[in-house]
């Protein structure tokens, strides 16, 4: 089974022959970095011609970062833009914490002069990614042997911790954005006291983003150190001062060195990842299943233990009948936002 008919996803103009030769670009919006892609459609596909990167910090609005792509490629003319957007969308407008500007879908048509404009979560849009994926491209974690239907979730934790859901109507599946990753952290265990209290004193309301962003990653890290004084060593010293990507550093340190303190972190990290995974399945009723995407688990891919990560998943009140059926996939794609983006303006409309 292909991931378009395990996930049947609503795209009502996938068949119109208005979508059918397409030329428009798709945009996946990061805090660092943004990339932008030049995108075809053919036969109910979206097909990626051009890619390019471009510092998000370096540019004075989105609608400057579009123009400049148009220039590099030598295309002047596009019939709509998908822009993917960490952060909610609402009436047409993001306001992100993580981008140094506002979103506002008419003002990017102005300046761009391209007349459709889809706005869409970052999250949102890797649902809809989903169009483009094959069975192969789905990691398992977990299948059961009595498969189910329904509510699907998506954890994508990265700069930010993205929750986002797809909501079974008894045919297809209809993404929609949520912004759960900013519900409240509740410790479980005597040392997450600890932990949560150590991040209290720092953030004051202490959210799942303080725990799986990548800056929870850290936040880990530094408990360890400075609450419960593991020693660095030399090697990860190095690599941190080395390494521009901490968690990129972190990992290498598991990896490469065995490192006690970072083996801890991210095996914690993990724990946590699988904590929030069982809490979003349930608050969701996602009985068609978990993906979890995003940077972080694309980074640790090779390092989570399937079998540890569903057994820590299905920790639960009461709740173990309905969790131990749910299957649970890993999306190893990078592009997933730029992908689904794309799907989105090309086939959410007729």
């Amino acid at each position: 089974m292909d991931a378009i008919s395990k996930f049947p996803l609503y795209l009502p103009g996938r068949e119109s022959e208005n979508n059918g030769h397409l030329s428009f670009i798709s945009s996946d919006i990061r805090q660092e970095k943004t990339l932008l892609a030049h995108c075809t459609t053919h036969k109910g596909q979206v097909i990626l011609e051009q890619e390019k990167y471009y510092p998000t910090k370096s540019y004075e609005s989105f609608s400057e970062i579009v123009l400049h792509f148009m220039k590099d490629i030598g295309i002047s003319e596009f019939s709509r833009i998908a822009v993917g957007t960490p952060g909610p969308v609402i009436n047409g407008q993001c306001v992100s914490i993580r981008l140094p500007w506002m979103l506002d879908a008419e003002k990017i048509k102005t300046e761009t002069g391209i007349d459709r404009v889809y706005l869409i979560n970052d999250v949102e849009a890797t649902a809809y990614g989903l169009a483009d994926l094959c069975n192969d491209s789905l990691t398992s974690v977990y299948e059961s042997d009595t498969p189910t239907t329904g509510n699907v979730a998506i954890l994508a934790p990265g700069e930010g911790l993205g929750e986002a859901g797809l909501y079974y109507d008894g045919t297809y599946l209809r993404p929609f954005a949520t912004e759960g990753g900013h519900s409240e952290f509740s410790p479980r265990t005597n040392i997450e006291v600890e932990f949560y209290q150590f991040l209290n004193q720092i953030y004051g309301i202490v959210s799942w983003e303080n725990v799986l962003s990548k800056n929870g990653l850290f936040n880990i890290f530094r408990f360890l150190r400075d609450e419960k004084r593991h020693p660095l060593s030399e090697k990860l010293l190095a690599k941190l001062q080395d390494e521009e990507d901490f968690c990129v550093a972190i990992y290498r340190s598991v990896i490469e060195d065995q490192e006690q303190i970072s083996t801890i972190t991210l095996n914690t990290y993990l724990e946590f990842l699988a904590r929030e995974a069982n809490s979003l399945v349930l608050k969701l009723k996602a009985t068609g299943g978990l993906l979890i995407g995003g940077e972080l688990p694309f980074l640790f891919r090779d390092y989570i233990d399937k079998n540890r990560l569903y057994q820590k998943f299905m920790i639960s009140d009461k709740m173990e009948r309905l969790l131990k059926n749910i299957p649970i996939f890993m999306i190893p794609n990078d592009k997933m936002v730029l992908v689904g983006a794309a799907y989105y303006a090309a086939f959410s409309e007729i």
